[in-house]
């Protein structure tokens, strides 16, 4: 049987967590040399301006965000700090040097452009349920990249993930035209999540458009990760009133 859901009442209680990715500041940065713009200063920033968490995303290439890159946030960051990533030797290794809040796990192979897929938790368990362990033995909580699949959640949970982060491209794509099916396989992944007693995350493809629907209808979520759409608002709205304005977006009644 389908669990039930949640009321308007249940999801009002909650507030979800805005964690910037910065990712895209590096990829402007490593453009042309030298140290502009200011990645860590930008994640400073982005705190100062109201976001709740950071997060990055390391690629074995380096071509955005650097390890190096990963440690100095590490240091400075006050807030949630999340580290995305395939569950490789070195990407474990920095996990382990920095100990992030958060360890985002996702099925990317090295070459991939971006996250493009969730995992499959019934093929790759024995692989997730040995990384879970060994994160969470560090301290860190961990979430596991999905895609809007309930049959996904039963695995992600034996494993032991705290978490899950729905990849909401799907969502993205179809949302100008049907808002009400766009978010349907979310829905239902997120009630199983929740009857299993996992979080729920969400990021991809995310912004000014969809977010606020996202968050009024989907069950029990507690953090949206946003980079891409937020880094491209900034160019217009610049970044202290983008933060604050996807911050509005996350609220129960948003402001306009």
């Amino acid at each position: 049987m389908e669990p039930p859901y949640l009321c308007t009442a249940d999801l009002a209680i909650m507030n979800p967590k805005l964690s910037v990715n910065v990712n895209k500041v590096a990829t402007l940065r490593n453009a042309r040399g030298g140290n502009n713009p200011d990645v860590i200063k930008v994640a400073l920033d982005c705190e100062m301006f109201g976001a709740d968490g950071i997060t990055v995303h390391p690629r074995p290439d380096e071509r955005h965000i650097r390890y190096d890159d990963v440690r100095k946030l590490s240091e400075v960051v006050t807030t949630e700090f999340n580290i995305e990533g395939y569950p490789s030797a070195s990407f474990l290794k920095l996990a382990e040097e920095v100990k992030p809040a958060q360890v985002t796990l996702v099925p990317d192979p090295p070459d991939v452009l971006t996250s493009n897929n969730g995992w499959d938790t019934k093929e790759y368990f024995k692989l997730l349920q040995e990384v879970v362990a060994r994160l969470k033995s560090g301290g860190m909580r961990v979430s596991l990249f999905l895609n809007p699949d309930p049959g996904m959640v039963e695995h992600a949970a034996m494993c032991g993930a705290d978490r899950i982060e729905l990849y909401t491209e799907q969502y993205a794509v179809l949302f100008s035209q049907n808002p009400e099916e766009a978010i349907k396989p979310y829905v239902q992944t997120a009630n199983v999540a929740l009857q299993a007693g996992l979080g729920i995350n969400a990021g991809h493809d995310l912004d000014l458009k969809n977010l606020h629907y996202l968050r009024s209808h989907l069950p029990g979520l507690l953090e949206v990760s946003i980079g891409h759409a937020l880094i491209c608002d900034a160019l217009y709205y610049g970044l202290r009133d983008t933060v604050r304005m996807y911050k509005n977006h996350l609220l129960p009644d948003m402001t306009l």
